[in-house]
């Protein structure tokens, strides 16, 4: 046995919807060279004539960052980490601390287990709320992610992660905060429905089959299978959100046409531009993400006890 034990007393909604969010920034502290990575190799390729001279090119996820150091500082990797922490708060306190109750709203009274069905509609419902709360938070995450600083000549778009709220704001209005939101649902309902869901058959399975104990090992296997999946189903939709959302105004007339240019000039395996670094960073993410949820989950239950104990 491995870490805190299961508290007996199932834990609150409140605790899950805290422990979720902490979980993920906390995840995101360790992994977002990784995402930042990803980010570069995905808008590698556009066709942007009057920064393309000035890109340098970038070469497999260790490639990207140490390219990034080198042009750009030390500090280059964690481009827009404080927009990635806001986002974490909002998005996975929704999509992953809510998970279980809307699974319970979906399953039928009286049954047992949930359906894969039920799961599915509720990492849909989940995910799709988290992003329209998020939204804006992505938008600056990936802005900051994707700007190029080659020397102290070069202009900075943004002063800080508040001063890109309202630049952006301003420049194109509000709308522009929640730019992409339609392929950032549709992102993020099939990642939350590959996480979510493989991650709770993969535990239950685990569990029922008395393979492993609800702790340590167990997370991390189920973790790990869920963080491969999401890569898989999601990269696609991961490449034509991250253009978009980063595109000037005007480039793309909508998430289609993205799509579409991208197939007509670089051909279908753009949609995988980035995989490499978009599974090391989800699957890192998503064992460092659960396990720490678990037990944050059983700590927390645990303080809660103690408060409410009379002796």
């Amino acid at each position: 046995m491995v870490g805190l034990k299961p508290s007996e007393v199932p834990p609150t909604t409140a605790v899950k919807f805290l422990g979720a969010g902490t979980a993920g920034c906390f995840a995101d502290l360790l992994t977002f060279p990784l995402d930042t990575a990803k980010v570069r190799l995905q808008i590698q390729g556009e066709k942007q004539a009057t920064q393309a001279a000035q890109r340098p090119q970038y070469r497999g996820v260790l490639g990207t960052i140490l390219t990034m150091v080198r042009t750009e500082g030390p500090r280059s990797p964690y481009n827009g980490l404080v927009a990635g922490l806001q986002r974490q708060m909002s998005f996975a306190s929704i999509r992953i601390g809510l998970y279980d109750s809307v699974k319970q709203f979906y399953t039928p009274k009286g049954s047992d287990h949930s359906s894969i069905t039920t799961r599915i509609l509720a990492g849909c419902t989940t995910g799709a709320m988290a992003v329209s709360c998020a939204q804006p938070t992505d938008v600056v995450k990936v802005r900051f992610q994707a700007s190029i600083h080659l020397g102290a000549g070069s202009n900075r778009k943004y002063s800080g992660t508040m001063d890109a709220y309202r630049t952006i704001a301003r420049e194109e209005g509000v709308r522009g905060l929640w730019k992409g939101t339609f392929p950032n649902i549709t992102r993020n309902a099939i990642v939350n429905c590959a996480e979510m869901v493989t991650y709770d058959i993969i535990k239950e399975k685990l569990l029922d089959y008395r393979l492993l104990t609800d702790n340590f090992p167990c997370h991390f296997i189920s973790a790990f299978g869920a963080g491969f999946c999401a890569t898989v189903v999601a990269s696609p939709v991961d490449v034509v959100k991250t253009r978009y959302m980063n595109s000037p105004p005007g480039q793309y007339r909508s998430p289609l046409d993205c799509m579409l240019k991208m197939v007509a000039h670089e051909g279908p395996t753009a949609f995988y531009k980035g995989f490499t670094p978009s599974f090391l960073r989800l699957g890192t993410w998503n064992v460092v993400m659960f396990v720490t949820y678990e037990q944050l989950k059983r700590a927390l239950m645990k303080v809660q006890m103690l408060r409410e104990s009379p002796f």
